[in-house]
């Protein structure tokens, strides 16, 4: 007789109904509060350069404008509209892509624009499938007001941006309890196969993942474009978003769901009847190569759609960002199932967590060797690893990974402690079937009266009582066992930091990579002496100490020389976004010749954009630029940075 693992000391009832729970209020409270500390996802591709460039004041009016962005996007009618000061179009046609050797697109404007102040607003979508967009000015003659005000929502947020988010998370989700649930019963427990919670668990992870594809493919068209929720059932944006890489990788992944489903009705349908052991094996092989092939499958539609897919080495990064997906797959998903049969099924043996126990280690195994080359990849240098969003992202993930690794350790002692205990049981066995066997003898005597036969009425009520008596008894010594105890306690705070595990990971697979972000603010920010009479670009991070009070200066001084300048001061903040401050001052100091400080006071343009016209250098020098932020009503910084003008 082997033993069992039933429910912790609370009844059988309440004890998982209370697991289960405080599994759900904790997922719940996650996905929000990921959901609600993100902002939409920033993508691939960022914009590297313009041609009038940000804030610019030219002489005469442009032909056209056009944008460079950092890697291959995809645009559409609408995607780059140039508005002038009062807001209207003077744009014309479709933007169109100048083949030039870099990722450059450009639009025609309207000849005989007259002066002022220009917006550039743009949007479009990355080659790892997820929305960008942006907005600049420039002048013609002189700067203006305008009545454009810079758009601060990226692309992808609002309502539409929120649900795609939650159906990302549901898809990961989905499948790791699909892939992992598989898994753990093929790998660790073929018993398990017949076990309905564990049936429930897999055939909800293919429910989630279902619906969760089906709600991103109508929601792709509004995720990319207007933002508009009504717009997920328009047939012709369903069409374009069929037409694009990500639209074929989800319906890919519905069809390989088809396929999945097939694979789950024969596994706890044929495979789980099945008695007999040959058949039962090449069974297991067709199921297991069946299996691995369909969640293979299901993996690279997410590398073939996602960041694996852009950048260096896509040839490398998809095949290895498919193992990683897999390997969590098996680990997280597994873990799952194995709190489930814990807690939910009566016979899972010592046997099979230690068979689950060897599947983690070597999905660990796997998880590192792919995270360091996925690292690499993605971050190209020890700085973006902490000055990047993506780089904190993945030094969190890394910590989860490592107490995850620790409490798994402790889980594997538990195991090892009742696999002691189990040996054990087994030696006392032949003694308590004997005297099972004496109490059956007793149960068969004849019933007072002596004719010799059995009421079967009375026959079957004390069978029920036996029954009911064993089970008690039995239950109240595996409760009082404390190495079961200690196991199941530890799973459960596996499955918690999993959890976490998952949604940090989600995250950072809508996040831009480190790598990326800093070669765009290296093309952003030109922070050089400029040469004699060239135009001055300086770029000074801030920090006022108070709420919201991180950001970003940058200043242009034109022409850059001696005599008079047009001055111009963008305000951003976290993710480049302009920055709306109550106020910002300038000065000028040539300390070499005791002149200045020269105070500027700019005038606001728009949000987070500053001007101020005819600045007089009176002489060329080496200068101490000087700025302050104020940021409220009490915090105010000043930052400065020598540069030659003149």
């Amino acid at each position: 007789m082997t033993a069992t693992a039933p429910p912790f000391g609370l009844s059988p009832i309440r004890r998982p109904l209370a697991a289960v729970a405080l599994l759900a209020a904790l997922i719940s409270l996650l996905f929000g509060l990921a959901l609600a500390g993100a902002s939409p996802a920033s993508a691939h591709a960022a914009l590297t350069g313009s041609n009038p460039q940000d804030g610019s004041v030219v002489a005469t009016a442009p032909k056209e404008v056009t944008l460079t962005f950092s890697e291959q996007i995809a645009m559409g009618e609408g995607s780059i509209r140039v508005l002038d000061p009062s807001g209207k179009r003077v744009d014309t046609g479709s933007p169109r892509e100048l083949r030039n050797g870099t990722v450059q697109y450009g639009i025609n404007l309207h000849g005989g624009l007259p002066d002022g102040t220009y917006t550039v607003a743009w949007q479009a979508v990355s080659a790892d499938s997820h929305p960008v967009s942006g907005a600049f000015t420039f002048s013609v003659g002189a700067p203006s007001q305008t009545t454009v005000a810079l758009p601060s929502d990226e692309a992808g947020g609002g309502l539409v941006g929120t649900l795609y988010g939650i159906a990302r998370y549901a898809a990961y989700a989905g499948f790791i309890l699909l892939a992992g649930g598989s898994a753990f019963v093929l790998a660790c427990w073929q018993r398990g196969a017949g076990a309905r919670p564990l049936q429930r668990l897999v055939v909800r992870g293919w429910v989630t993942l279902t619906a969760a594809t089906l709600a991103m493919l109508l929601l792709r068209s509004p995720y990319t474009g207007s933002g508009k929720l009504a717009d997920a059932f328009d047939l012709d944006g369903l069409q374009s978003v069929l037409d694009t890489k990500p639209g074929a990788a989800l319906v890919s992944r519905l069809l390989l769901l088809g396929a999945s489903a097939l694979f789950i009705a024969v596994l706890f349908g044929a495979y789980a009847k099945r008695e007999d052991e040959k058949e039962k094996q090449d069974l297991t092989f067709g199921l297991v190569i069946g299996g691995a092939v369909i969640a293979a499958g299901i993996a690279g539609t997410w590398a073939l759609a996602e960041h694996a897919s852009t950048g260096i080495q896509p040839g490398i990064a998809m095949p290895v960002d498919v193992l990683h997906l897999l390997a969590v797959a098996a680990w997280l998903g597994g873990l799952a199932a194995l709190l489930v049969a814990l807690y939910r099924t009566p016979d899972i043996t010592s046997r099979a967590v230690r068979r689950f126990s060897r599947m983690a280690f070597g999905s660990v195994l796997v998880l590192t060797v792919t995270g360091l080359y996925q690292s690499w990849r993605q971050l190209g240098s020890w700085s973006a690893l902490t000055d990047t969003r993506y780089g904190q992202l993945l030094l969190i993930k890394v910590a989860l990974v490592a107490v995850l690794v620790g409490v798994a350790w402790i889980s594997r002692r538990w195991t090892g402690r009742l696999a002691g205990d189990e040996a054990r049981a087994g030696d006392e066995e032949p003694a308590a079937e004997a005297g099972s066997s004496v109490a059956d003898g007793e149960a068969e005597r004849p019933a007072a009266g002596g004719t010799g036969e059995v009421d079967p009425e009375r026959a079957v009520q004390l069978t029920r009582q036996r029954a009911a008596l064993t089970a008690t008894k039995e239950k109240r010594a595996r409760d009082a066992d404390p190495d079961r105890s200690g196991l199941r306690r530890s799973v459960m705070v596996e499955t918690g930091i999993a959890v976490v595990l998952l949604a940090v990971t989600t995250i950072l697979t809508s996040t831009e990579p480190g790598r990326t972000e800093e070669e765009a603010a290296r093309s952003r920010s030109a922070v050089a002496a400029p040469l004699t009479g060239g135009q001055v670009n300086l770029s000074l991070p801030f920090d006022t100490g108070g709420r919201n009070g991180k950001g970003t200066v940058r200043l242009d001084v034109t022409p850059g020389g001696t005599g008079a300048n047009n001055v111009h001061i963008w305000v951003d903040g976290p993710g480049d976004r302009p920055m709306d401050v109550p106020e910002v001052k300038l000065a000028f100091t040539l300390e070499s010749k005791d002149i200045g400080p020269l105070p500027v006071v700019p005038d606001r343009l728009t949000t987070g954009h500053w001007t101020a016209g005819g600045v007089q250098i009176p002489m060329a020098g080496d200068w101490k630029v000087t700025v302050t932020v104020r940021t409220s009503d009490i915090d105010q910084t000043t930052v400065d940075k020598n540069v030659k003008i003149g």
